[in-house]
């Protein structure tokens, strides 16, 4: 790992949202404070509600798939480390009051969701895998062209994820 292990998590037993992506940016690292940066201001945007309450461990939990920043790639960070979702995950998870995740990028979806599935595909049919799951892209701005593809996803997903988080919130 480039940098020390730091592993940045959040939840507690009374957690009822689980949002799983995929690893701390370098930013994150650095402050110690999951999804510090545009990806995370794009994302408490999609899911409608403050910083305060994202950050407020009994309606929030984040297991990324990877704990600690995994470094730089050409484009981006390096996949996450392999060991830490199947290591802790279901552990955590099983400690939790979950009643919905958020499965935010291929590496969550393709762990949890066992399929051969894309991401477009998966986030096209987001329906079937409710009521337990929400499919979603990374927020990351490297998306942007993504989202300007696919404009059905703010219009339609975001506005039903964010009741679906309103009543459980």
């Amino acid at each position: 790992m480039p940098l020390a292990p730091r592993p940045i998590i959040q939840g507690n037993q009374c957690s009822k949202v689980l949002i799983v992506g995929q690893a701390p940016g370098k930013l994150a690292h650095e402050t110690n404070m999951p999804w510090n940066d545009a990806s995370g201001v794009r994302l408490r945007k999609w899911l409608g509600i403050s910083a305060e309450k994202f950050y407020d461990a009994n309606n929030i939990a984040i297991l990324p798939m990877g704990f600690c920043y995994p470094g730089k790639a050409k484009s981006g960070d390096k996949p996450p480390r392999k060991e830490c979702a199947p290591t802790w995950h279901e552990r955590l998870i099983n400690s939790m009051s979950i009643e919905h995740i958020l499965l935010i990028g291929q590496y969550a979806q393709t762990y949890y969701l066992n399929d051969k599935l894309s991401l477009t595909q998966r986030v096209t049919n987001w329906k079937r895998y409710q009521p337990k799951y929400f499919v979603l892209p990374h927020p990351s701005p490297r998306n942007n062209i993504w989202l300007k593809k696919h404009p059905w996803f703010e219009n339609e997903v975001i506005p039903h994820m964010q009741k679906v988080l309103a009543k459980l919130l």
